[in-house]
């Protein structure tokens, strides 16, 4: 299984009932494996990160076992229910299955989850395989319900896509369901409050006894004049790189088992503490009053490989590193930068946003290849939803460009109404554009509120991004097929030009999710070329450029027809087959 397959095992053996999560990887692939077990696990796609904990919060209070899933940035989105969830504590177990991208793969930021787990004060549990992610999933599930408080299950890119032989178990029969009544628990009012602050601190101390007891945690010893202290998928790479050296493995890593530090760090020589990202073990270890080594040696930016560490065993003792040598096949081979996919409904747009001088705040999502050239046209990137909120504010602060905002259709109704409320009701002047492909595609097509679908492919209502524009104040909401370049640039000229805010909803569905093509391949005709490349600046792959003259690879085509559009010279036409 790879680990969040294995994850999504261990939350249905562990006795799991629901299951919430937005997409966003490297986290996917949980919800939409346990959502395999249904019915006996109800899961869903909710709006955004803090919707879905609030959700698996909810049904903890009624005694049902949860997991909430999302990448860390999704967790940044859900802290404020858990910072407070922890003080008013669980009665069903949950946890939060996080997952981490270090060296931000598909991220725009690679931040540490086990800061917040120190910050919420709940338990943090780090698998390093497969099988553990199974194992520590109904581990965690366990120490939730035992202590009555969410807890942390913390992947990263390689354990959450990395595969490995799993064992698999009966399902645990799930409890009954049925809030209890208690407001005095449940209730974070100030009276009541003060008393769960205080308790919180009490249960940390019984977390941290839990810890030092966990078969989580274990210590390895080896040759004693080196020990190394690490977590998660870096335990793999140390027993490779330094095979010989004791190891004190930590998969309850927090709270902190200091009594097994201790045992661990008086029994060896020289201490090195191996992590990914921040130094959180390292400088926990030393104010223990220990002489660890780590960043010292140990990079904290990116993310850890076999050979980062074997260049850090080599900084370590000492030694030169020895120079790999490049794998012949690779060295010639062309750069491939990223672009919007052949056929891609985003790419007009991009191309109609190039003929005016505009500020562009974009988003996350598959269109932020938008900023490369030759589209260049998307100027900061920031969070889900700040396409809108930025726009709004650069635009309050006075800049003298016209500032257009993009976000698509997963992303307007994770984060971007609240931004587009604002501008309705502070009087804001912005041109708001929702790119709506029809689906969450950058994390591989899932459903949101606008498709129509749920996460099991039930059919429910399909929410309309213009009602919900037109409820936000906004008077001027219009459609548009982004694959007519005329109208495109027809509707954005209009509406950069009206002293009024505006959203535009440009609507056409990802052509990769459909698997099929959008219309008749298109040939350039060498005749009628005048070379003198426009079409080119549309980003195409299918577009190729031989000699003096472009071709259009049949291959690539998806027949959106917006190079016939943009071609002068009338030299680009239908094939004539599809």
């Amino acid at each position: 299984m790879s680990g969040n397959a294995a994850i999504a095992r261990g939350a249905y053996e562990a006795g799991v009932t629901v299951g919430t999560g937005y997409p966003g990887t490297p986290s996917t692939e949980i919800l939409e494996n346990l959502a395999r077990y249904a019915p006996e696990v109800y899961c869903e796609w909710s709006p955004n990160e803090k919707v879905a904990f609030e959700v698996a919060a909810g049904a903890s209070l009624g005694g049902a076992r949860s997991i909430v899933t999302m990448k860390h940035v999704g967790l940044n989105v859900a802290a404020d229910p858990l910072m407070t969830l922890s003080y008013i504590t669980v009665e069903g177990g949950l946890v939060a299955c996080v997952a981490d991208d270090p060296g931000m793969h598909s991220s725009q930021n690679e931040q540490d989850t086990r800061n917040y787990a120190r910050f919420a004060r709940v338990p943090l549990f780090e698998p390093s395989d497969s099988q553990e992610a199974k194992d520590f999933m109904k581990l965690a599930m366990e120490i939730s319900e035992k202590y009555k408080t969410p807890v942390i299950l913390r992947s990263t890119t390689r354990v959450s896509h990395s595969r490995s032989l799993v064992a698999q178990e009966e399902r645990r029969a799930p409890g009954t369901v049925g809030l209890v009544k208690n407001p005095s628990r449940f209730v974070p009012i100030p009276v009541w409050g003060r008393p769960m602050r205080q308790r919180l601190e009490e249960r940390l101390v019984l977390l941290k006894k839990e810890a030092e007891a966990s078969p989580a945690n274990r210590i390895e010893w080896r040759d004693r004049k080196l020990g190394i202290i690490t977590s998660s998928i870096a335990y793999q790479y140390v027993r490779e790189v330094w095979p010989e050296a004791s190891v004190l493995k930590l998969g309850f890593s927090y709270p902190f088992p200091d009594a097994l530090i201790n045992q661990f760090a008086s029994g060896i020589e020289r201490l090195l503490v191996v992590e990914e990202l921040d130094d959180i073990l390292e400088q926990h270890v030393k104010s223990l009053g220990y002489a660890a080594a780590g960043r010292k040696f140990v990079p904290g930016i990116g993310e850890l490989s076999i050979d980062r560490l074997r260049a850090s065993r080599a900084k370590l003792e000492g030694c030169e590193m020895p120079q790999d040598e490049p794998s012949p096949f690779s060295q010639d081979l062309p750069p491939r930068p990223p672009v919007l996919c052949p056929g891609c409904p985003h790419r007009g747009v991009f191309y109609a946003l190039g003929k005016h001088d505009v500020v562009v705040t974009g988003d996350i999502g598959c269109y932020s290849l938008g900023a490369f050239k030759p589209l260049d046209r998307m100027d900061s990137i920031l969070c889900m939803g700040a396409g809108i909120s930025m726009a709004h504010g650069l635009e309050k602060a006075g800049e003298p460009r016209k500032v257009v905002g993009i976000v698509g259709d997963s992303t307007f109704f994770h984060s971007g109404i609240t931004g587009l409320l604002d501008i309705g009701y502070n009087r804001g002047r912005s041109t708001i554009i929702v790119l709506d492909n029809r689906t969450t595609a950058m994390t591989g097509h899932q459903d949101h509120p606008g498709t129509g679908r749920t996460l099991s492919g039930e059919p429910t209502k399909a929410l309309s991004i213009e009602e919900f524009g037109r409820a936000c104040g906004i008077d001027r909401v219009l459609t548009q097929d982004p694959y007519d370049l005329d109208a495109t640039l027809e509707a954005i000229s209009g509406e950069l030009e009206a002293d009024a805010p505006s959203l535009i909803v440009f609507r056409a569905p990802c052509p990769l999710k459909e698997r099929k093509r959008v219309g008749m391949r298109r040939v350039v005709n060498p005749e009628l070329c005048k070379g003198c490349k426009l079409c080119l600046k549309l980003a195409c792959p299918a577009i190729e450029y031989q000699g003096e003259l472009p071709v259009i690879n049949p291959i690539f085509c998806a027949g959106c027809g917006l190079c016939e559009q943009v071609c002068p010279a009338g030299a680009i036409s239908t094939e004539g087959k599809p």
